[in-house]
Parts: structure tokens; C-alpha cells; sequence
């Protein structure tokens, strides 16, 4: 069945990723990082069809060998915490062969990357079924952020745009410095991009359905934007599908069976359109009564005007659906006035910034623990070769042993740095290392498995509190309508 997904995150230092290592991965290749001194090894990586960089005319032609081109993405950003490069995830359609997809997706690169002067770096992946996989080809996308200018050199992410007066004279702060703006130097970041790109992608994709006389389309609206009355699945992606074919639970497939159980009961719901029309009557002969407005009244008087305005059974139903959500779930919680919904939202979003600043640190610090278990490895494995090194007399054997065991000695005293801090009375803390990450993992889980009840609770919560700032805006507005003709009239 014809898929549409095009998903874009960045690759950066302050996340922990390497250019290099992320390169090496989708292309399933080996690769050495220059800045950070190591190999990554994917070439046992199963399901990469085939990897292609594609240059615009003015890069310098050997930006055409992957290890090159990264390597100098690397050389290029020298922050700490530096943005490398835009990172996509694109599905392929079953029902094109892999030949066509491929030429696809070339095809597209080239209209809506290169074309820009952009560097692209793809793979094909399909994973292979005997292997647990389903059938789901994808290419991935990488391109560094920082452009290339016309002479072949690495230009500038952002440029500064002067703050300037009514004189048009460049404006001082405090210190005496000139106020800057600081402005991307390219649109490659900014979201009408990223909606021509995936407007672009969809529209390539449903002309060659129609040139194979094919009944498929895909579409990069969301069901809300194609105005279809139904909860959209979450991507799962090969490794959870690979899971769930095993038998084996994952978050996301619960997620998604739960969505489709919920888009059943909307259907179901349909049915009941009149009952629940009746039933808005009488919330309406309620609110006309004089009595301070409550949450459940504001509700129903944000679920009334949007009837109001609703020109479809299907609408009307689709908000009565969403007013009996929101006021089964505020009974739930006890919350009747606007003060106690405010008053919750405060607490339960202090509570989620304490948990997840736990759950940073405590990430981190598994990250740090893995690194260091990492070290004792390369150590252990290397250290019996380096002892031999140790052994030989000869320079010229010495030499010899040195560079038929290169790799290995270079990752042992690359270790041997890295450890030297914790090594005590010879000895280091493996066991200690290992039980400390256990626990920060387990205590990790329980956090995430605290914040997420939290998270939903608080994005139903915010909704509401949104539908009752339109209620009272509007109340407002209405009431000064009025005061202002009463005003009038008076005079």
C-alpha cells in the first residue's frame, strides 16, 4: 500500500553524533573520522542497496569520495555543540521495483537539493525479510548544513543583518556595540522548505502512480489538512516491524493499535449524533441560567460556536466527539473552575521539568559509563598485543609487528589515555562501571515511564485551556461591542 513519510532532523555535535559515523551507517561503509580519531565499521550492515554523493558544478570534485566530504563537514564546524548536517528519512513505494525507486529519488535530489547548490549524500536501504524485516525500502538523505560558495570553499551558516534607526544609522547597545540580527544565509532550514520539499516528493511520486496506470496516491497533508475524520498511525519504522513479526510488543505498535480501536469508536460515535445534539440543548438551557461559568459550561459554549459555524453532520459530530473527550477527562481529574485547571497545569509541568532534568542527567551519564566500558574492551582486547610490542628488541621487527597490528595498537593506547585517570592501585572499576549503568538505566525507565502519562495529561489539559481562552476572548470582545454602542446611543 502507497506510504507517504519524510521525516528531518539535524546531525550535531551537542547530541553526541558524528558527521563521519552517521555517513558511514547509511552507506554501510568504513570510515575514518579525522576529528575524532576513529573508524566506524558498518560494512557487515545488512539491506543498503546502494549509496551515491551528487554535487552541485561549483564543489570541488573530490567531495565525490564520502570519507572526504564528511571529513571536511567535520574540519569545517569547530564548535563543540556544532550543527553538521540535515538528516532525512524517506519512504519508497512497494509498488514501484527498487530500479525506479532509486532513479526516483535521484530525480528528486538533484530538482530539489543540488539544484540548490546543495550537497546530498544518500543510501538506499530495504531490509531483508529473512533477516525479520518486512518490506519497507526507504533512502536516507545527508547534506551539510553549512554551504558551499562559488570558489569551492565552505561558506557561512548565517549572516548578520545590522539593526538600524529611523535615519537608517546602525544601532549601539549599552556597550557600544552594534545591534545584529543573526539571518540564515540559505532557506534549506526553514519550514516552507521543508513543505515544497515533501509537496515536491508526493507530487513525483503520484505521477509516476499515474504514468503506470496505477489507482495510488500519496498525500503530505495531514489527516486533519486532507479533512479526514480519523487519528493518524505513528511511523514504526523496520526495527519495530521487524519486533512486532517476531511477536514481540513494542510502544509504538500498542500506539498504533490503540488508534485504530479509538478511530472505531469514532465511528461508532456517529451513530449517536442525535442523542448527543439533544443532549448540547440542554447544556445550552443550562449555560442560560445565571451562574458563574464553570469549565464543563465553557465547553459546551466553545463546542456550540463551533457548530455554529459547522456546515456538516460529519463536523458537528467530530466537535460534540471532542467536547465529551475533553469533559469526561477534566471530571477524571476533579477539575471544575478555571483556577483549578490553571493550578494544575503549573504543578504537573513543574513536576515533567524536574523529571526530565533527572532524566538528562541521568542519560548523560549512562553515555559516560557506555564510553568508559567501551575503553576497557578496546583495552583488553589490545593490551596482550602491545605487551608483545613491548617485547621485541629489534627496531626492525618492532616495526613490523607495529604496522601489521596498527589498528589495534592505535584503539589499545586510545584506551590507555582514556582510562589512565581511573586506573586504582592497577585496577579499574569494571564491575562498579557496569552495576552503576543497570541502575541508572532501570531508574531512567521508571522516569520515562513517570513522564508518560504526564506528557498526555498535560497536552489534553493545554487544549482545553486554549478552547477557553477563545471562549472568554470572544465573551470580551462581544461585551465591548456592546459597551461601546451602549456608549454611543448615550451620547
Amino acid at each position: 500500500m502507497a506510504l507517504f513519510h519524510f521525516h528531518v532532523t539535524q546531525i550535531k555535535r551537542s547530541a553526541g553524533q558524528s558527521a563521519v559515523a552517521s555517513a558511514a551507517y547509511r552507506a554501510g561503509e568504513k570510515l575514518h573520522s579525522e576529528y575524532y580519531g576513529e573508524d566506524s565499521d558498518y560494512t557487515k550492515k545488512g539491506g543498503v542497496i546502494c549509496s551515491e554523493t551528487l554535487l552541485p558544478s561549483h564543489a570541488p570534485p573530490e567531495y565525490t569520495d564520502r570519507e572526504t566530504l564528511w571529513n571536511a563537514v567535520e574540519k569545517a564546524e569547530r564548535g563543540k555543540k556544532a550543527q553538521l548536517a540535515y538528516s532525512f528519512d524517506i519512504a519508497l513505494q512497494n509498488e514501484f521495483s527498487m530500479q525506479e525507486n532509486i532513479a526516483l529519488a535521484r530525480q528528486f535530489l538533484l530538482d530539489n537539493f543540488v539544484s540548490r547548490g546543495m550537497v546530498v549524500d544518500f543510501a538506499v536501504h530495504s531490509p531483508d525479510k529473512e533477516d525479520g524485516g518486512i518490506s519497507n525500502p526507504h533512502f536516507h538523505v545527508m547534506c551539510p548544513i553549512r554551504p558551499i560558495e562559488p570558489d569551492g570553499r565552505w561558506g557561512n551558516k548565517q549572516r548578520r543583518e545590522y539593526v538600524l534607526d529611523e535615519h537608517g544609522e546602525r544601532v549601539l547597545d549599552k556597550a557600544g556595540n552594534y545591534v545584529f540580527n543573526a539571518v540564515p544565509t540559505t532557506d534549506w532550514g526553514s519550514p516552507e522548505t521543508l513543505e515544497h520539499w515533501r509537496q515536491a516528493w508526493a507530487d513525483l511520486c503520484n505521477a509516476k502512480f499515474a504514468e503506470k496506470g496505477l489507482d495510488y496516491r500519496i498525500d503530505n497533508r495531514s489527516y486533519e489538512r486532507q479533512g479526514i475524520d480519523q487519528l493518524p498511525t505513528v511511523h514504526e519504522g523496520p526495527s519495530v516491524r521487524a519486533m512486532e513479526a517476531k511477536g514481540i510488543r513494542t510502544d509504538k505498535g500498542d500506539l498504533n493499535r490503540f488508534i485504530r480501536k479509538t478511530n472505531a469508536l469514532l465511528r461508532e460515535a456517529k451513530e449517536k449524533i442525535n442523542a448527543l445534539i439533544r443532549w448540547l440543548k440542554d447544556v445550552k438551557a443550562e449555560l442560560e441560567k445565571p451562574q458563574p461559568p464553570t469549565l464543563n459550561d465553557l465547553l459546551a459554549l466553545h463546542c456550540a460556536n463551533r457548530n455554529k459555524g459547522a456546515h456538516s453532520n460529519k463536523a458537528k459530530n467530530a466537535n460534540l466527539q471532542r467536547y465529551a473527550e475533553a469533559f469526561s477527562f477534566l471530571q477524571s481529574k476533579d477539575l471544575h473552575t478555571v483556577d483549578d485547571l490553571e493550578n494544575t497545569l503549573h504543578a504537573m509541568q513543574n513536576k515533567i521539568d524536574t523529571l526530565k532534568k533527572s532524566a538528562s542527567a541521568k542519560q548523560a551519564r549512562i553515555k559516560e559509563v557506555d564510553e568508559l566500558l567501551r575503553m576497557v574492551d578496546y583495552y583488553k582486547s589490545g593490551k596482550p598485543t602491545a605487551d608483545k610490542l613491548k617485547s621485541i628488541r629489534f627496531e626492525k621487527s618492532r616495526q613490523k609487528y607495529k604496522a601489521e597490528h596498527d589498528n589495534e595498537l592505535r584503539t589499545f593506547y586510545m584506551a590507555e589515555r582514556k582510562l589512565k585517570l581511573h586506573f586504582k592501585d592497577g585496577k579499574l572499576p569494571i564491575t562498579a562501571w557496569r552495576d552503576e549503568k543497570s541502575r541508572l538505566e532501570m531508574e531512567y525507565r521508571d522516569l520515562q515511564q513517570e513522564l508518560t502519562p504526564l506528557y498526555a495529561d498535560v497536552k489534553k489539559l493545554w487544549a482545553i485551556h486554549y478552547n477557553i481562552y477563545e471562549v472568554q476572548h470572544e465573551q470580551e470582545r462581544q461585551n465591548s461591542v456592546t459597551r461601546q454602542k451602549k456608549s454611543e446611543i448615550e451620547h
